[in-house]
């Protein structure tokens, strides 16, 4: 370590193969960052302004909007700034900064799909206590919960992370700083830090996977005795936004830790995929499958040329 000077900054390779492709590349993912933040702040525009949504549903429906601004704000505006500037350099502060809010808002994300998924459960199992056992305090502590159980799991991960000396190479083979990568770059066993982050990182999409699947058990169980199949098309309408989204959230981090053999090319296409498509397919799916957001987005739409006409 007296031969090498410390690492104060870090060079991102960025996506692998796309020389001569940056203007293109960067229009393409200037127009999906604009679309993720437009169609989440629309979002939390129209439940925030239409009384009608002010229920647990779509409290939680407004969290995952503001998760999905911030995920999609943690590596794109660095890699925007790479393909237009070519400056490939972050900062140490920058590279410790993507690493915690990349596992801090992907836990919270993680844990509240769970979340919903049981407020589902709670809305079709138990209606007649729903408002009961749903109220707003269950419904902020729940909430909060997912913020702060997630805000310890990426500072422990990021602390281990940036205890390591770094003294030796500082280019990171990747686009934005994630935790293999970066300890690749250490001058000190690793084994701790691999460890545990392979092992957090699998253990909490797992264990929540699992929670959702027991919920949609218990759910298909609850309507498979409606007699009635108006209810249980009503049923089965309040859960398929949830479950598309889950499916989207879940099956690209299901291939990336079970298929290890996934070539370093395809991997990362999946990682932009989480990064940059998924945030804006979320304001998607439940705008389009759900008539009340339809009908918010549609009065803050009315609302906004009156206010412009004065």
């Amino acid at each position: 370590m007296e031969n090498h000077t410390m690492v104060s900054e870090f060079i991102l390779l960025g996506i692998p193969n796309t020389e001569g492709l940056e203007n293109i590349l960067f229009m393409c993912f200037s127009i999906f960052y604009f679309c993720s933040l437009l169609s989440n702040l629309l979002i939390l525009a129209a439940v925030l302004a239409d009384s009608r949504l002010h229920t647990p549903m779509y409290f939680f429906l407004c969290n995952l909007a503001m998760l999905d601004i911030g995920y999609s704000s943690i590596s794109t505006p660095k890699l925007l700034a790479n393909f237009w500037a070519e400056n490939k350099t972050i900062s140490l502060g920058g590279c410790i900064s993507q690493v915690f809010f990349y596992h801090f808002l992907g836990s919270t994300e993680c844990l509240l799909y769970t979340v919903m998924a049981y407020d589902r459960y709670v809305a079709i199992c138990h209606p007649l206590r729903y408002l009961l056992i749903m109220n707003n305090r269950v419904c902020a502590l729940l909430a909060a919960g997912t913020w702060i159980t997630s805000s310890f799991h990426a500072t422990i991960l990021a602390s281990l992370t940036f205890t390591l000396p770094y003294c030796g190479s500082n280019v990171i083979d990747y686009f934005f700083c994630d935790i293999f990568p970066v300890v690749k770059l250490a001058c000190a066993d690793t084994y701790i830090i691999e460890t545990v982050t392979f092992t957090n990182t699998g253990m909490v999409p797992t264990t929540c996977f699992f929670l959702i699947l027991m919920s949609y058990v218990r759910i298909a169980a609850s309507v498979v005795k409606i007699r009635s199949v108006e209810h249980g098309q009503k049923a089965f309408s309040t859960c398929a936004s949830h479950l598309t989204v889950v499916c989207f959230f879940f099956g690209p981090c299901f291939l990336l830790y079970t298929q290890p053999s996934l070539s370093k090319e395809v991997a990362t296409r999946m990682q932009i995929f989480c990064d940059v498509v998924t945030p804006i397919m979320n304001p998607l799916v439940y705008t389009l499958r759900n008539k009340d957001v339809k009908a918010a987005l549609k009065k803050l739409k009315g609302q906004g040329r009156r206010i412009l006409g004065k």
